[in-house]
């Protein structure tokens, strides 16, 4: 017989993320009931991580000669790290995807939105190394992979030939359409845009008036702050102008992109832009969850969401003294982060 679990505890609730002492009643992995208290425990609460844009299979080219020049490592076809992928095998890439994924759950991160390269096999070379676990790929597929994924990946649209035609077979398929855009300068993003597209990644240079149309048609922005610096597109503040977006009212979606550069660590993630572009840190944290709109079911805390969430025990560190559990899950990430006595994700 089933029986729901109670979770108490300070629980960050909804996309407001308000700090609330409540019960939360999960049952078969369904938030069925939120119910608030007087008191609670004191464990933290948090709607998981989702990060909005990987390269998971780049976890076999980790650390290779980075030399941050980014056409020469990441550029399609010829890129390195297009030649590493080529040269592996089915079963080292599954592998190498999988052993991302644990450390992702581990670290608070439940789903992801995925550029998958490699066809059809790539896309089934995904969802095998998901296989199992409580964790949501969101897949962009290429090379014809889109045709079992939930859309279309495209890198820059400089970098590819019949874009059109492939974009509107995905649209007439009924998948989404991501375009890797702005990531080197601002001179790609205006045809990306005229496919009116369901996710742009990077926009590290886009313009104000590039980033307003964003807004007005709601299209999300992936961005990838330690990505952008280690590969030297960006080393300043003001790239990507994530204060800009903001102010302009774009969706902003955190990423951490290829493993091959950067860890897919959403906490490092977030102290990162924290202490480079000097965000409120509540802002930060939402967009480490919004990515999960993407999904089937948002990761934030709510009556009839699914149960992606965690806890956190904030008393087996000197996170016993926060005044603040929000700036603390975002900027001290290494006082709990991947540690068992501390982290504990709740979907069942």
């Amino acid at each position: 017989m089933n029986v729901p679990k109670i979770l108490s505890g300070q629980a960050l609730i909804g996309e407001e993320l308000a700090l609330r002492p409540v019960d939360i009643v999960i049952d078969r992995g369904w938030i069925t009931a939120i119910d608030e208290r007087t008191r609670a425990p004191p464990v933290w609460i948090c709607p998981a991580f989702f990060d909005a844009h990987t390269h998971l299979a780049d976890t076999i080219a980790m650390d290779y000669r980075s030399t941050g020049d980014l056409i020469s490592m990441v550029t399609p076809p010829e890129g390195i790290k297009h030649r590493l992928l080529a040269d592996a095998s089915p079963a080292d890439l599954v592998a190498a995807m999988r052993a991302s994924i644990t450390g992702m759950i581990r670290s608070g991160t439940y789903g992801c939105a995925d550029f998958r390269e490699g066809g059809r096999d790539g896309v089934r070379a995904l969802r095998d190394a998901a296989a199992g676990f409580d964790f949501q790929p969101v897949i962009f597929g290429r090379e014809g992979g889109e045709v079992d994924a939930e859309g279309l990946g495209i890198s820059s649209s400089r970098d590819m030939t019949g874009v059109e035609g492939q974009v509107r077979a995905a649209r007439k398929a009924g998948k989404r359409i991501a375009f890797h855009a702005g990531e080197r300068d601002k001179d790609d993003v205006d045809a990306a845009l005229s496919f009116e597209p369901d996710l742009l990644i990077h926009m590290t240079h886009a313009t104000k008036k590039q980033l307003r149309i964003c807004a007005e048609h709601q299209i999300p922005i992936a961005v990838c702050p330690r990505s952008n610096w280690v590969l030297g597109v960006t080393a300043s503040a003001r790239y990507p102008p994530l204060k800009l977006m903001l102010e302009l009212g774009c969706t902003v979606m955190l990423g951490t992109d290829n493993v091959m550069f950067v860890p897919p660590d959403m906490s490092s993630e977030m102290a990162f832009t924290a202490t480079i572009y000097k965000l409120d840190p509540k802002t930060i944290l939402m967009s480490a969850v919004a990515g999960s709109k993407l999904a089937d079911s948002p990761f934030f805390i709510r009556k009839g969401a699914r149960a992606a969430l965690f806890t956190l025990d904030p008393s087996h560190s000197a996170l016993a003294f926060s005044r603040d559990p929000i700036t603390s899950i975002v900027k001290r990430a290494p006082l709990w982060a991947n540690g068992n006595n501390v982290f504990n994700l709740k979907t069942q």
